[in-house]
């Protein structure tokens, strides 16, 4: 079994940097609009500390978090909304901490967890990297969010290669996620990495084939960018079809955004 810790680090170092654009803000600019409709910065925050906590629960007391999975089921549409409301209410400073608390809190869950053992969550059952794993791709999505709602662009880093995993991991989701059966065959997927490395995934000699910037894949699979706005490319009808549906989260598409950068963010729920 590989070493979790280098994951666990990753998630802490993209959580720092979404604090670090967030934290000085004035309290005014918590209020202002992201690309998720009805979303302020504040909503975002709030829900990445919702999900944190929720993965601390998990991770923390499993016969708990069955209570969670009841709440989800008995209100699918309005679970997750209902807990950034709840937090975007608070004022920026106690929610800026909250967020922080679970965020540690978390950490050390994870880092004192057995080896082998598998958490529940919304989904199939994750180890403690795994549970890393997607919570590293969701403050990143939302991170980007609130960095397209300041006018801000993020230097990519290495980190993203969680991001592209998950997202060629979920390959067959999102074609169940559309009620599409999804292609027998393995895709091979090589996507150029921030530091100009190949990031490579599947047979070398298969017929379907995603090529494009690391970075570009990332915002194509948390559904952050029009496809049509990335560079990132397919060959074969089922690549391409792929391309059109790819998200790396649980849970239903949401609307994407338009080409050009505009319309819904929704997406990277739990």
């Amino acid at each position: 079994m590989s070493d979790p810790t280098p994951v666990f680090d990753d998630l802490h170092d993209e959580g720092e940097e979404l604090d670090r654009l967030v934290a000085g803000l004035p309290g005014e600019r918590w209020g202002g609009a992201t690309p998720a409709p009805g979303w302020s910065i504040a909503h975002q925050i709030a829900h990445l500390a919702w999900t944190d906590r929720s993965a601390l629960v998990a991770v923390t007391d499993p016969d708990g978090f069955g209570a969670l999975v009841e709440q989800a089921l008995a209100a699918p549409d309005a679970f997750v909304d209902r807990g950034a409301e709840e937090g975007a209410a608070r004022p920026p400073d106690a929610l800026l901490a909250h967020w922080r608390e679970g965020r540690a809190a978390l950490q050390k869950a994870l880092r004192a967890a057995p080896p082998g053992t598998r958490f529940p969550w919304y989904g199939p059952p994750m180890s403690a990297a795994s549970m890393a794993t997607g919570r590293l791709m969701e403050t990143w999505a939302h991170g980007q969010d609130v960095a397209d709602a300041l006018g801000v662009t993020r230097t990519p880093t290495d980190r993203l290669r969680h991001v592209v995993r998950i997202g060629v991991r979920a390959r067959d989701y999102s074609f169940m996620a559309h009620r599409l059966t999804p292609p027998a065959a393995e895709f091979r997927v090589e996507v150029v990495a921030p530091d100009g490395a190949v990031w490579a995934y599947g047979p070398e000699d298969a017929a379907q084939r995603v090529t494009g910037a690391a970075l570009d894949f990332c915002l194509l699979v948390t559904r952050r960018a029009h496809r049509a706005d990335l560079a990132v490319r397919a060959e074969g009808a089922d690549a391409d079809r792929w391309l059109d549906i790819a998200q790396a989260f649980a849970g239903p598409p949401g609307a994407g955004r338009a080409p050009g950068g505009a319309g819904s963010a929704e997406g990277a729920r739990p």
